[in-house]
């Protein structure tokens, strides 16, 4: 059994307003020659199908394009599960019905454990697609006591683990956060204070583990437990990551086989720093002067309209920051670093300031109550 797998393809995000739609759809050709050159079973897709729950239209129809080309031109399986970002119900609309084409949707979280089998030229193998939910809804649907991400997804696991595959290779697929993973500025929060991190033990027993939601390719606990990462750079944070997805082989009785296939964009998303003469003249001969920019200037003195000269030379910089006459400016400084604090961070400094002593244990877990409900109502 092989196949790709892949994840928080963000269709439809925006990239400081932005679109990303035609490096996507640029991206995501470059995924469906990879399954065709490779010849994979399946195209496995762990979550962020979409940037937002309600997608615009063009981002659907790209979506169905790519679907189109992976399921009927090339006869591929393909397995996708909501992610935090996407609408569950929307995104699983159909999927029974979609199931017999070899498009298998999840979306909402169900009681019934619903396993899928692949067959591929070599082998079989059975995939637990897992959708991203939160503890609420896992006690919810379960009728259990999980309070915390880890909690509830020992519950979902823990079905898996009871399955009785037959011998065959067992494959989760799940969005989610692995304690110690590697985060970039681009990844929502799932909650406050913590709560959102699972250790990683509680998947190194199965074959192999798809996942999603941390955008830099890696693994965690074990080589098999692994996130692809997304397929472009979505934050100026993520400038130094190669972006990729994983090919992975499945074969009795040995480790996964995996490899991981770079992926190239039609503008890379880079910081440039310098004083304002040195950079447009450097942009003159750069060969990728239309690639997405942040600028951050050296120069120490006011500059006319300096967006529009850089832009004049690189016409794709996103955002322009004065660094050099930030320089020496010590309070402006810190109240930005203040800014960029958590909501727990900002609120726990304010109350100490306020009342004179900090929060205890139990204030301290109402106001992260308060916030996970806020950012759940957000989203």
């Amino acid at each position: 059994m092989k196949f790709i797998h892949t994840s928080d393809w963000h269709i439809g995000r925006q990239l400081h307003n932005q679109s990303l739609l035609d490096d996507q759809a640029f991206v995501l050709e470059q995924i469906i020659a990879l399954a065709q050159d490779n010849k994979v079973d399946a195209v496995i897709v762990a979550g962020d199908i979409y940037d937002r729950s309600i997608p615009p239209a063009n981002a659907v129809a790209l979506l169905d394009n790519v679907l189109n080309r992976l399921v009927h031109d090339l006869g591929l399986q393909v397995i996708m599960i909501a992610g935090n970002h996407d609408g569950h119900e929307r995104l699983g609309f159909a999927a029974k019905q979609m199931a017999s084409s070899g498009l298998h949707i999840v979306g909402p979280l169900t009681t019934a454990l619903q396993p899928i089998r692949l067959e591929g030229v070599n082998g079989a193998a059975l995939f637990y697609p897992l959708p991203y939910a939160e503890p609420a809804m896992v006690r919810q649907v379960f009728d259990c006591e999980a309070s915390t991400h880890e909690a509830a997804m020992a519950v979902l696991l823990e079905q898996v683990r009871m399955h009785d595959s037959q011998g065959l290779p067992k494959v989760v697929v799940s969005h989610c956060f692995l304690d110690g993973g590697s985060e970039s500025e681009s990844e929502r929060p799932l909650s406050i204070g913590g709560a959102d991190k699972i250790s990683p033990k509680l998947f190194t027993e199965f074959d192999y583990v798809a996942l999603g939601h941390l955008h830099g390719p890696q693994y965690k606990g074990a080589e098999h437990v692994r996130y692809s990462g997304s397929i472009l750079k979505y934050s100026f944070s993520e400038q130094h990551q190669n972006k990729s997805v994983t090919l992975v082989e499945l074969c009795e009785k040995t480790p996964a086989d995996i490899r991981l296939l770079p992926l190239s964009s039609m503008r890379d998303v880079r910081i440039l720093e310098g004083e304002l003469d040195i950079l447009l003249a450097q942009g003159k001969t750069d060969i990728k002067r239309d690639d997405y920019l942040m600028v951050r200037l050296l120069d120490k003195h006011a500059i006319l309209d300096a967006m529009g000269k850089i832009r004049a030379v690189y016409p794709n910089v996103l955002h322009l920051e004065r660094t050099g006459l930030m320089a020496g400016q010590q309070p402006v400084i810190l109240g930005r670093d203040h800014i960029k604090k958590g909501e727990m961070d900002m609120f726990r400094d304010f109350y100490s300031q306020v009342a004179g002593e900090g929060l205890t244990p139990a204030q301290q877990a109402v106001m992260e109550q308060i916030l996970t409900k806020l950012h759940q109502e957000d989203r």
